[in-house]
């Protein structure tokens, strides 16, 4: 692996990921979904700061890049195995690197110690592209290192994690947005992937709707696994988000962020 490619992968996920943001922040402020209740400025301020601290922490422990070294190793992983070409690695890791978020993602509902890392996700009390980067730094890391053992197992092509890790940031910032698309386009955009109306039911208060919509990428994995929900019980405008444990101004701080999983 060519030790240029970890910094190609950063400035170009970094670079795409602004441009995403920026322009989703002008889209929700142009046309907003809802009305967010709290005063976006901490919320903002928390939020970004924690994305900037993953960034950070992920940038000095390059995981990704290190499964790659020990797929190398260890023979190259199954797709090399079998010698499939570059284009369907490329696809197949693709779609099992999604299906792997898919089922973290679950996992992280289901195993209390791993939901008190995710609740500080959940626990945003307004739906906006910023909740799309709000996620506890020891999550971060416990997810690169699930991503780290696919990348193994699989031998993923590099290529595949750059547009993989670009694919993610992107639509976790998509699928975030206040943004509300026309009934039709987002109708037949949810048959392949998560749009912010379909995610949207993911943060309802309600855990029985926390319970469905897992999916950050293709919408698929909720259609067949049967975690799909179609709308929010109380509409998307008059939906409570959050988690009620953690309503409170002050929980809206960074320091506070951080410190939610541990009380």
């Amino acid at each position: 692996m060519s030790p240029e490619l970890p910094v190609f992968e950063t400035v170009v996920r970094s670079g795409f990921s602004l441009a995403v943001l920026v322009a989703i922040l002008v889209w929700q402020w142009r046309a907003p979904c809802r009305e967010l209740h709290a005063s976006p400025w901490m919320r903002w301020l928390s939020n970004l700061g924690m994305g900037a601290l993953n960034r950070i922490l992920l940038q000095l422990l390059p995981l990704t890049w290190a499964a790659v070294v020990v797929a190398d190793w260890t023979g190259g992983g199954l797709l090399k195995q079998v010698g499939a070409p570059l284009w369907l690695a490329i696809l197949l890791s693709l779609i099992v690197l999604d299906f792997a978020i898919y089922l973290q993602h679950r996992l992280f509902h289901a195993v209390p110690w791993l939901w008190c890392l995710h609740r500080v996700h959940h626990s945003d009390t307004d739906f906006d592209v910023t909740t799309g980067v709000r996620f506890h730094p020891l999550e971060a890391m416990v997810s690169m290192l699930i991503k780290l053992v696919v990348v193994v197992v699989l031998g993923t092509p590099v290529i595949a994690i750059v547009i993989f890790e670009v694919m993610l940031n992107a639509m976790s910032l998509f699928n975030h947005g206040n943004v509300q698309l026309p009934g039709a386009l987002d109708a037949t955009l949810r048959r392949v992937i998560v749009t912010p109306d379909m995610h949207r039911v993911h943060h309802s208060i309600h855990h029985q709707e926390q319970q469905h919509n897992f999916g950050f990428n293709l919408s698929w994995w909720d259609r067949w696994l049967g975690t799909y929900q179609d709308q929010p019980v109380d509409g998307h405008r008059g939906m409570l988000i959050g988690v009620d444990q953690f309503r409170a101004d002050d929980e809206r701080r960074l320091y506070r962020l951080l410190s939610q999983p541990f009380r």
